[in-house]
């Protein structure tokens, strides 16, 4: 790169993406980081993570860790299609900050991503017992344990879904995506 840069500076081009570094520990980052982006499926926004993940963990930044953006660009992919940011999150200040981006990507990706086909599950009785059982943890539900998703327990599943701001995940017949159900799992344990 430039001149003036501090050591040690550098990118790494491809034909689909490219890794600019400055003031890192050595050329292994960014060649970690190139290396883990091609080598990962899956939804472009869990590759670029994979990749910072993988950068750091071969040296990152010779200063230390301190902070981690991801903005991933889509037309009219913002929320509700007002603009095309749909992803933009930032770790301003964290002692692991690309840890707590993946945090927040799970939180975003549970929030405002749509339901995948195959994680949609019907509530059968071994499930409506989970639930009642999971939405009696949370002191949603105040019902017997009956193994059927009637109307209490599904009143009850509709209040957990809508102060979690689930709404975007919720059916309104007898069905269930199973991100929310491992979503109430944690919610029950405390987690």
């Amino acid at each position: 790169m430039g001149k003036e840069c501090l050591p040690w500076t550098d990118g790494n081009v491809s034909t689909d993406y490219t890794c600019q570094g400055n003031i890192l520990v050595g050329e292994e980052t960014m060649l970690a980081m190139a290396r883990t982006f091609e080598q990962t499926t899956g939804p472009l926004c869990d590759r670029l993570v994979a990749a910072l993940a993988a950068g750091q963990a071969a040296g990152g930044d010779s200063r230390g860790q301190q902070s981690a953006a991801l903005l991933v660009v889509r037309e009219r992919g913002g929320y509700g299609g007002f603009n095309d940011r749909f992803i933009d999150l930032r770790v301003d200040d964290h002692p692991t900050p690309i840890d707590e981006l993946q945090r927040i990507l799970q939180l975003h990706k549970l929030y405002l991503f749509p339901t995948n086909r195959q994680d949609i599950l019907v509530i059968d009785a071994a499930i409506a017992h989970e639930l009642q059982e999971l939405l009696t943890a949370t002191g949603d539900y105040q019902g017997p344990i009956s193994d059927t998703y009637d109307e209490m327990t599904r009143s009850a599943f509709r209040s957990f879904s809508g102060r979690e701001n689930l709404e975007e995940r919720w059916f309104e017949d007898a069905r269930i995506d199973r991100v929310v159900l491992e979503f109430l799992r944690g919610k029950a344990k405390g987690i």
